[in-house]
């Protein structure tokens, strides 16, 4: 019989990681900004325009306040990446796994597996069996 069982999957702190992380951090970051300024933009015009200028403005507003807020979030996964020493194993996601199972076998029900990844590459696959 198969069954569905829950894998960890974990990577472990390296430059490379880092600088990969960092990379995407700046580049979210970035397009975060130039949303913000085009929703600055927009809302300048729309008042200019005439619309209804509370609504629109305070439409508008709430759009950037959201995007502010994630710029914050950003910048604070930045500094806690930056403090992470190396060799620190971070819990990337967990996927479904199918694994056989026959009479006989020990099923405690608990945790699944965790594959431990390094610059990419599988380094060390721990059962819980």
């Amino acid at each position: 019989m198969h069954i569905l069982q829950t894998v960890s999957i974990v990577q472990v702190v390296t430059e490379t990681l880092k600088k990969d992380r960092m990379y995407d951090y700046e580049s979210r970051m970035r397009q975060l900004e130039r949303e913000t300024a085009q929703l600055l933009f927009e809302k300048k015009k729309a008042e200019r325009a005439g619309l209804k200028q509370v609504d629109v403005a305070a439409r508008f507003q709430q759009e950037i306040d959201q995007r502010q807020e994630k710029i914050s979030v950003i910048e604070f996964q930045m500094s806690q990446l930056d403090q992470l020493p190396m060799g620190t194993e971070l819990k990337e996601r967990d996927i479904q796994s199918v694994v056989e199972v026959k009479p006989g076998d020990r099923f405690d029900g608990g945790d699944g597996d965790t594959i431990v990844v390094k610059d990419g590459v599988i380094i060390e696959i721990r059962t819980q069996r």
